[in-house]
């Protein structure tokens, strides 16, 4: 049994996120940048809906549809170490684990936390074993280091704005998408 997300996997761009300002580009757009990027991957599947939903977008509420369709499958969650120091302000965070694993991507520089309610979780559902993710269709937390750029989705759209070229940082297809729409133009 695969977990979803984790190798290979389905990627699903949010339509309207709940926890900050309207994105610059429109959820379809951002499933058009995601469709590129995966376009010769044929192990990678997208997901579109989130964009369908009208509304806010919830992971608990898309989870739960997963969590519906794959009674028995391994799903994962997989975030950044910043959106994991985050996700107590998300809409019904605790109810996560009962749905999916959460992958954490170790960010340089980032530490996972020790104390207060995350750190509970660390404690409670942590696991230093990928096996462990193809065991149970969910419940652990999985920080896995990853070799990467130093660079955020934030700092990529700030660069963008500033007129800076994305080259080598983005999938070229994804590159052409976001100079034809100038989607990131400074505001």
């Amino acid at each position: 049994m695969q977990p979803i997300g984790l190798f290979g996997g389905t990627f699903m761009p949010t339509g309207s996120p709940p926890h900050r300002e309207q994105p610059y580009a429109s959820a379809e757009l951002r499933l058009q940048m995601v469709q590129a990027a995966v376009a010769d991957h044929p192990a990678f599947v997208v997901d579109d809906r989130e964009v369908r939903r009208s509304g806010v977008s919830y992971s608990v509420d898309t989870l739960t549809e997963l969590r519906a369709e794959y009674p028995s499958r391994s799903l994962c969650l997989l975030l950044g170490m910043d959106a994991f120091l985050g996700l107590p302000n998300w809409h019904r965070w605790r109810d996560l684990l009962g749905l999916a694993h959460i992958v954490v991507a170790h960010r340089p520089g980032w530490k996972a936390p020790t104390m207060g309610p995350l750190g509970e979780v660390m404690v409670d559902h942590g696991t230093g074993t990928v096996r462990d993710l193809h065991d149970k269709p969910g419940g652990r937390v999985y920080v896995h280091a990853v070799t990467q750029l130093e660079i955020s989705s934030t700092e990529l759209r700030q660069l963008i704005m500033a007129g800076r070229d994305p080259r080598y940082l983005v999938p070229e297809a994804v590159r052409q998408i976001i100079r034809e729409t100038r989607c990131y133009a400074a505001h």
